[in-house]
């Protein structure tokens, strides 16, 4: 069966959005602009921006900020400094990073930081206190077995 026209047309639109997606998610370190995602996609800026935002939820620059942040949130947790982290995602500026961060994650990235590390120190002194009771008892590991006819 084949594809009608319409039907073509819509996929293959797709696809080249989809490409400059992979294109903001491959490079997103990297000072790339709106110039450089729609030559990716082969479309004209404004249009571009309409059909990204139509399957993203997004404009490209919010979504490139987003991935971002999501990076700086993986790299912060890995113990990475703030500074460190905000030139390794491809912001050029620490107050500029600092603030879409603090927007974005409704914390500072330093306050961020903080907290993983507080976080991984209690997991490592505490294992036990981030596993489910009901998982900890099925398989032994917690003191205190409970039954269903244990009082609550």
């Amino acid at each position: 069966m084949y594809m009608k026209d319409e039907e073509y047309l819509q996929v293959y639109l797709y696809r080249r959005v989809v490409n400059a997606k992979l294109f903001i998610d491959s490079h997103y370190a990297e000072a790339i602009d709106l110039d450089n995602i729609t030559n990716e996609a082969h479309f004209s800026k404004f249009h571009f921006i309409r059909l990204f935002r139509k399957i993203y939820g997004k404009t490209p620059y919010q979504y490139v900020t987003t991935v971002r942040i999501e990076k700086a949130m993986q790299l912060l947790r890995s113990g990475i400094s703030v500074s460190d982290v905000c030139y390794q995602v491809g912001f050029e500026s620490i107050s500029s990073f600092s603030g879409l961060f603090k927007r974005i994650a409704g914390i500072a990235p330093s306050a961020y930081s903080s907290r993983q590390r507080a976080l991984q120190d209690r997991v490592a002194k505490e294992p036990l206190g981030f596993v489910p009771g009901c998982f900890a008892g099925k398989n032994g590991w917690a003191k205190k077995q409970f039954s269903r006819n244990d009082p609550a």
